[in-house]
């Protein structure tokens, strides 16, 4: 039991750690002496924090991203003084310097880090830009990731630009401040020549850096990102954010994007905004990454915030974070008016096919695979399509599903939109992330229906979707057809080697080559004596990756007839002989039927929102 004593002394305590934080400074300044090798130099300044010896930390991973990635190993020649002079520095773990400051008030920290790896998620740095992806960049000193930090730029040579959703500093030249590292490592930096336009939306000003050029038309890239804005706003009631910056990477194929609190991170073709499908692609990323600002951000699984930036970050939900995402993104194109809504409901028809058609949907649930995402989804290997589904195909289903369910059981009065937007509000008045229960009690309050059986066959099981049940609700009627009717395949693909034979890559479970003991790894040397140069005499490749099934030799013959194969494995050559078996892939055709009964009509119309 505390007395009066022990608690007066537990409050000086606390206050006297309060104030030696308030007084630590921490601040960084990041140049570019040697951009062209794809080095950032990095001045990290402590002052304030007199101990014997201070630890600094490098994120080994960035959120939304679920994959430990190492970014210390990147980092060179790091050095440090205290009080003007050179001190001992040890790595005490893989992530982790100390630096013996001997209770010195002014520590300087110097080291490099090399960033040479395209991708959203990672820094990236040559002669024409720098991309700084913070987790990738800085460093906290242990157990300080609540304090404030400065950031200053010094652009390289003729770089003039700055793109950041960090808060200037007033007065001070590329320079930015974040109040903890959460924020800072959850902002990242573009720095170059970037072509830069603004729009507003639902009242935020929006800013767009564009590197590496394209065709793109900023007049109608305003407009219609501003429309994806506007009805991704309407759903939650309120926009987070008083700014908002997309940095987008413009390159000769690119793709992918990552969410951050304020901003985002895409990554384009840069000649494909000239086509209508890689338009709308694009629009469809815009929609996919903007919608993050409250799903993931801040309707969140309790595990992702506040971070453990030293190990994995392990959740059930992520099926939520990014399937969701992923179906709320076709909901956005068709209410923007992008999609009209025969393309809207055969987009989500094709999302169910890809999920009936990845032998992998057996064998993983959507919770599991958002679980195992720290090892299966990053790192997949050539049986992983076989073990495994992705959380973002079978979280995009549970979407559709548990949506049309919600409207149907409230007779369009309710939709998946308001529980989202009751998870957002939740998780702001808690100031903290839901549970899988959370959420499953929300819908339930909700659609005033029970969802125990529905959490147990799509979400912790691995039931197929009963597709047809749910499109009906809204008087959508789906059909099934075979993909390849009377075709037979062998369920093997590969890549054509210099040497003239099919270097195996992949094989599908169950299939002929699964069951006839085709490998990764063999090279198929011909099939029933025609060798792979003669069977593909008549075949334009686009790609050196290919299917067997598009061989004459194979497309030529029948269900259930046997196809030889001489290979070489390990160096060895043997033969094989496959039974081809019907392909038991399915596409999915979804039709809107003029005549739907009223109850129907009134699903349809609260589910696309027209």
């Amino acid at each position: 039991m505390f007395n009066k004593k022990s608690i007066l002394s537990l409050v000086l305590s606390l206050t006297c750690i309060m104030a030696a934080r308030a007084q630590v400074k921490i601040s960084y300044e990041v140049s570019f002496r040697e951009p062209q090798a794809h080095y950032a130099e990095v001045q990290m300044n402590i002052s304030g924090l007199a101990k014997d010896y201070v630890d600094v930390k490098m994120p080994v991973w960035t959120p939304g991203s679920y994959l430990i990635r190492e970014f210390e190993k990147s980092v060179e020649e790091f050095t440090a003084s205290a009080a003007g002079k050179t001190v001992k520095v040890e790595k005490v773990r893989k992530n982790t310097w100390r630096i013996f400051s001997a209770k010195a008030a002014n520590i300087k920290i110097n080291y490099r880090v090399y960033a040479f790896e395209i991708s959203v998620r990672t820094p990236f740095i040559d002669e024409s830009h720098a991309f700084l992806s913070p987790t990738g960049i800085f460093m906290h000193p242990d157990g300080m990731i609540k304090s404030p930090s400065t950031v200053k730029i010094i652009p390289f040579n003729k770089w003039t630009k700055v793109s950041t959703g960090l808060t200037p500093v007033a007065g001070e030249a590329f320079t930015y401040k974040a109040t903890d590292f959460d924020i800072l490592y959850d902002s990242p930096i573009e720095v170059g020549n970037q072509d830069i336009f603004e729009f507003t939306a639902s009242g935020v000003r929006h800013e767009v850096a564009m590197y590496g050029g394209g065709n793109y038309d900023k007049e109608k890239l305003k407009v219609d990102m501003a429309k994806i804005v506007d009805q991704e706003t309407a759903v939650y009631g309120e926009n987070p954010n008083k700014y908002y910056l997309f940095i987008v990477h413009n390159f000769l194929r690119g793709g992918g994007g990552l969410e951050h609190l304020n901003s985002t991170t895409l990554g384009a073709s840069r000649d494909g905004y000239g086509t209508e499908g890689g338009y709308k692609g694009f629009l469809g990323l815009v929609a996919h990454e903007y919608h993050h600002l409250w799903n993931v951000k801040r309707l969140r699984p309790v595990a992702l915030g506040p971070f453990d930036y030293d190990n994995e970050n392990y959740t059930t939900n992520l099926w939520v974070a990014e399937g969701f995402t992923s179906y709320y993104e076709n909901k956005y194109m068709h209410r923007a008016g992008f999609v009209d809504a025969n393309g809207f409901v055969n987009a989500l028809a094709g999302g169910i096919a890809t999920v009936l058609n990845t032998p992998g949907a057996k064998y993983q649930s959507a919770a599991s695979s958002s679980y195992d995402a720290w090892i299966i989804s990053y790192r997949p290997n050539e049986n992983s399509r076989n073990n495994s589904i992705s959380y973002y195909s079978k979280g995009e289903v549970i979407g559709i599903l548990m949506d049309l369910e919600i409207i149907n059981a409230t007779k369009g009065t309710k939709s998946l939109d308001d529980v989202m937007k009751a998870m957002y509000l939740q998780c702001k008045t808690l100031k903290r992330g839901y549970t899988d229960a959370e959420f499953k009690a929300m819908v339930e309050k909700i659609s005033g229906i029970n969802f125990t059986n529905f959490w147990a066959k799509y979400v912790n099981g691995v039931d197929d979707a009963e597709y047809a049940k749910y499109f009906a609700y809204a008087g959508v009627d789906v059909s099934s057809e075979n993909a390849t009717p009377n075709k037979p395949v062998t369920g093997a693909s590969g890549q054509l080697t210099n040497n003239g034979t099919i270097a195996i890559t992949a094989t599908t479970r169950n299939s002929a080559a699964w069951i006839g003991g085709l490998n990764v790894n063999d090279e198929v040397i011909s099939l029933d004596d025609v060798t792979v140069n003669d069977a593909l005499s008549n075949i334009k490749l686009r790609s050196p990756m290919l299917s067997l099934d598009v061989l004459p030799v194979v497309s030529k013959k029948n269900i259930g007839e046997s196809l030889k194969l001489k290979i070489k494995r390990d160096g060895l050559e043997k033969e094989i002989t496959l039974t081809l078996k019907a392909n038991p892939s399915v596409r999915l055709k979804a039709t809107i039927n003029e005549n739907a009964t009223p109850a129907q009509k009134v699903v349809l119309k609260k589910w696309t929102g027209s």
